[in-house]
Parts: C-alpha cells; sequence; structure tokens
C-alpha cells in the first residue's frame, strides 16, 4: 500500500510539473500570461485578461446594463432583450479541463538561455564537410554547393557567437537562381536534413498583402513552428525556403494595387531582416481560436529561389548594349546559344526584372545553378545515394529480379529529359512511361531472374533482354547442384583411374 501511495505521489509531481510549464491563455484575446498580465478566472476553466473584461463591462454600459447588477454572470430576461442579436452562454455547460492546444509553452528564462548556448561551435560541421554531404546527394553543381556550404557556416557561427562580441554580424540570407528541374529545392531539403534544424518550404505564388485573400506573409513562420513541433526556441533557429520568389516581382504597366508584387516584397522587409512576429499555433490564420506565441526572426537563415523566367532576356539586352553598327559592333544573336547565360546575373538585371532594391539588399548572397547537361543526367540516373534507378532496382530486388541499365539507354533517357526541358523532373516520368509494362509482367512469371534495359526498348524499336532462371525448383536447387557436382567429380575421377 505504501509503494502504491509513492507512486501516486510522483505521478502527480510529473503532472504538475508539466503543467507549470504552460501558461493561460485569454479566451477572447488568444494573448499569453506573459503578454496580459495577471487574468481572471471564471466558471468553466477560462480565464479572461483584465484588458478584455474592461472592453466587454464598457460594451455593457453602453447598452444600459451595470455589471453590479449580474452577480455571477446571471441575467433577467428584461435584460436580454437590450441585447438583440446575442445569445448568452451557460458557463456551466462549459465544464471541464483546457486542453494543451489552448495553452502555449512558458518561454524560458533569458538568464538560462544565455548559459546555455543553442549551438556550440566546435559542433558546427565545417563548409568542406557540408559540401562533402550535399556531394552525396546533388550531382553538380559545385559552384553552388560551396556558397550554401560557407553561408550557412557563417550564419550559424553568428548564432553561436552572438554573445561573445561587440560586433554585430548580419545575416547571410540567400537568392538562389536557377531554372527549373536543376535542384533548388533539393539543395535546401538536403541541408536542412544534415544540419538537423527544421526546414519550411513556402511557396511565394499564394502570399498576398495584408488584408487580402490569400495567405499572410507571416505564414511562412508559422509553417517553421508546426516544422519544429510547436517549439519557439527551435524554430528561431530555423531555415525559410521561400521558393517562386520571382512570382512576387513588380507587375509591369498596371493601373491597379499590386497586392501580390511589390507589397509582398515591402511586407517581407523586416521579416528578412529580423522582428518580432506573433504567429498563431497549430494555424495558418490568426484569425482562428488559437493562441498567439512572438517567434523572433533575427536568427532564421532565409533561402529565396526562382527559375526567373526571361531574365536571360535581361541579361541580354545589358550585354548588347555596345553599338550596333561600326568596327564594335556586336551581332544581336550573339548570346543565344550560351547555355550558363543566367551566370552573368547582376542586381540591376534583378531590378529590371522586377525585384525592389530594398529586397534585394536584404539578400546579399546572389548564386545561380547550372542548367543540367547530358552527362549530368546521367550521372543522377545512377550516383546519388536515392538515384530514381537504385529505387527502381530495389523494388525489383523484393520479387528477387535483378535490374540493369546499358550505357545506351542511360544516354537515350537523358536525351529525352533534355528534350522536355524540364531538368531533373523529366527523369522520373520518362522512366515511369518504359517501365510500366516491366513492373507488371514480372509479378506473373516467377522464371524472370534477370530485365536488362536497352536502348532500343526506350526508343521503341525494340524490347528489352530477359534472362530466365533454372527449372529446377528453388527449394531443390541447391541439393540438386551439390549433387551434380558429386557426380562430376565421380565421372572425373572414373576417368582419371
Amino acid at each position: 500500500m505504501a509503494d502504491e501511495k509513492d507512486l501516486t505521489i510522483t505521478e502527480d509531481a510529473e503532472v504538475e510539473e508539466k503543467e507549470e510549464d504552460y501558461e493561460e491563455v485569454c479566451y477572447v484575446c488568444r494573448r499569453p500570461e506573459s503578454k496580459t498580465g495577471k487574468m481572471i478566472r471564471i466558471p468553466g476553466q477560462f480565464s479572461i485578461c483584465m484588458n478584455c473584461l474592461q472592453r466587454s463591462f464598457d460594451s455593457m454600459e453602453s447598452f444600459g446594463i451595470n455589471p453590479e447588477d449580474l452577480s455571477g454572470l446571471g441575467m433577467d430576461l428584461k435584460d436580454l432583450k437590450k441585447f438583440p442579436n446575442i445569445n448568452i452562454m451557460r458557463w456551466g455547460d462549459m465544464q471541464g479541463e483546457i486542453p494543451k492546444k489552448q495553452k502555449v509553452k512558458k518561454k524560458k528564462a533569458k538568464e538560462a538561455e544565455s548559459s546555455k548556448p543553442a549551438f556550440d561551435l566546435k559542433s558546427i560541421p565545417s563548409p568542406h564537410k557540408i559540401k562533402a554531404g550535399l556531394d552525396e546527394y546533388v550531382v553538380g553543381q559545385d559552384h553552388a554547393k560551396k556558397v550554401v556550404s560557407v553561408a550557412v557556416y557563417n550564419h550559424y557561427k553568428r548564432v553561436a557567437a552572438m554573445d561573445l562580441g561587440d560586433v554585430d554580424i548580419e545575416k547571410s540570407n540567400m537568392l538562389m537562381i536557377g531554372p527549373t528541374g536543376s535542384g533548388k529545392t533539393y539543395l535546401v531539403r538536403t541541408l536542412a536534413k544534415m544540419l538537423n534544424v527544421p526546414l519550411a518550404i513556402a511557396d511565394a505564388t499564394s502570399l498576398t498583402e495584408a488584408g487580402y485573400i490569400g495567405d499572410d506573409i507571416e505564414s511562412v513562420v508559422s509553417k517553421l513552428l508546426a516544422a519544429a513541433n510547436n517549439d519557439v526556441e527551435k524554430a528561431e533557429r530555423g531555415i525559410i525556403f521561400i521558393d517562386e520568389i520571382d512570382k512576387i516581382a513588380k507587375k509591369k504597366n498596371v493601373n491597379q494595387r499590386d497586392v501580390s508584387g511589390e507589397s509582398v516584397q515591402q511586407g517581407m522587409l523586416k521579416l528578412l531582416e529580423g522582428s518580432e512576429v506573433e504567429v498563431p499555433v497549430g494555424a495558418n490564420s490568426k484569425n482562428a481560436m488559437v493562441p498567439l506565441v512572438t517567434v523572433n526572426t533575427r536568427n532564421i537563415l532565409f533561402i529565396c529561389g526562382g527559375a526567373f523566367p526571361d531574365l536571360e532576356d535581361v541579361i541580354k539586352e545589358r550585354l548588347n548594349k555596345q553599338a550596333s553598327i561600326g568596327f564594335q559592333a556586336d551581332l544581336k544573336d550573339k548570346y543565344d546559344e550560351e547555355k550558363n547565360l543566367i551566370s552573368k546575373v547582376t542586381v540591376e538585371d534583378l531590378r529590371k526584372f522586377g525585384m525592389i532594391p530594398e529586397f534585394l539588399g536584404r539578400l546579399p548572397i546572389v548564386f545561380t545553378l547550372e542548367e543540367l547537361t547530358k552527362d549530368m543526367l546521367v550521372q543522377i540516373l545512377q550516383e546519388p545515394k536515392n538515384a530514381i534507378l537504385k529505387q527502381y532496382k530495389k523494388l525489383l530486388e523484393l520479387d528477387e529480379v535483378l535490374l540493369e541499365f546499358n550505357e545506351g539507354a542511360l544516354e537515350c533517357i537523358a536525351e529525352k529529359a533534355l528534350e522536355k526541358d524540364t531538368g531533373a523532373r523529366a527523369l522520373r516520368a520518362i522512366i515511369e512511361e518504359f517501365m510500366l509494362d516491366i513492373m507488371y509482367q514480372i509479378p506473373k512469371d516467377n522464371n524472370i531472374g534477370k530485365v536488362t534495359i536497352t536502348r532500343e526498348y526506350i526508343e521503341n524499336t525494340g524490347g528489352p533482354i530477359i534472362e530466365m532462371r533454372t527449372a529446377v525448383p528453388l527449394e531443390a536447387r541447391p541439393v540438386l547442384q551439390i549433387e551434380e557436382s558429386e557426380d562430376k567429380h565421380d565421372t572425373e575421377s572414373s576417368s582419371n583411374n
């Protein structure tokens, strides 16, 4: 009996400790107690701050009701007539404990945060280690991987050494420019997995100015908070990747308000630089009945990426500014055949494209990704850890079938992907097309042991090379092989004698 009492005491203590980690939230304005001050508990396990309570009393007085006459929130039927469109709820019907989703976890004291640094300088991987980890998953793009490795290393050194000196190190936000399918999103996702930090991938196409239909600019921070399991301290050290950033460029020749272009860029200025943002917990909209927490974006690394179509035309216009006639004249089609023309981009080109200078000033690191070539596509097919061909080989291994691709087949797949002009995304679609019949027919016949994909099969001028297994049953195969080898050995010995 004594042991049971001790167990119940320890369990109650654990529950109390967990409850102490959370703070109450005002039922009306959804702000935590650390922001509003002391709250008043009302029947039904609800809390209300003094500000909201005063506002409710002021509204009652505007209707001619004296709050002192409302004892225990009970009203006479005569008083209800003064509220034409308001229904008074019974607090007795809402008895029960408040769910933990309606509470916010308390922030730790600043002294505890300063005593325990978020990052240790020794635990941060060096740039060459970060690049070596990216090389295992991303093919090519050596310049982009080098720039990302150095920028991320310097950023987290800044987070770790923020209180160690008098010099304030600025944030190293990045702008990534590259054609579609070149690996922008995949590069950032691999980077976040290596560093073990929360990552939020947002799409700039759905962002609009505050007050209009669409996602608010601050919704990108709420996605990061959700990726960090609502842990504010962990979210403040995360990475936010905003894709399709070129879609919020200034619209040309627009007479009406540009709520999804220049206005979004202006709204993101404070977010990129570092500010305190009130973010709803567990929802994207502040209008939902959820508590709000304050997230500081000072230590959040922002990486913006986009394909920037038609940016090459702006670069050509700048490079062809020389005289069109005379000895120093340039041909208009001089740069038409150059594939990596986008690597010559400057900040001035981005301004002409539609990005405002204040936005570009908060993205100091600008780099480009190369357009994928035929050799790079062949490497993407087979070299990375989770390459597409390795995935299909693993699927057929489960059916005890060996899958191989010859060099002609790999080159043919890469050539077809270049024709589609969608980067590495085209590889999956091409492989799915010619692997459909193979994945359908192999489970029918258990005698198939090996399938070799050829160039002729991909070009629809031939078929794959299929090798059958031996006709001996699988259970008896080892015994038969041993007996045959013994018979052969006996015949050889008798012939020698």
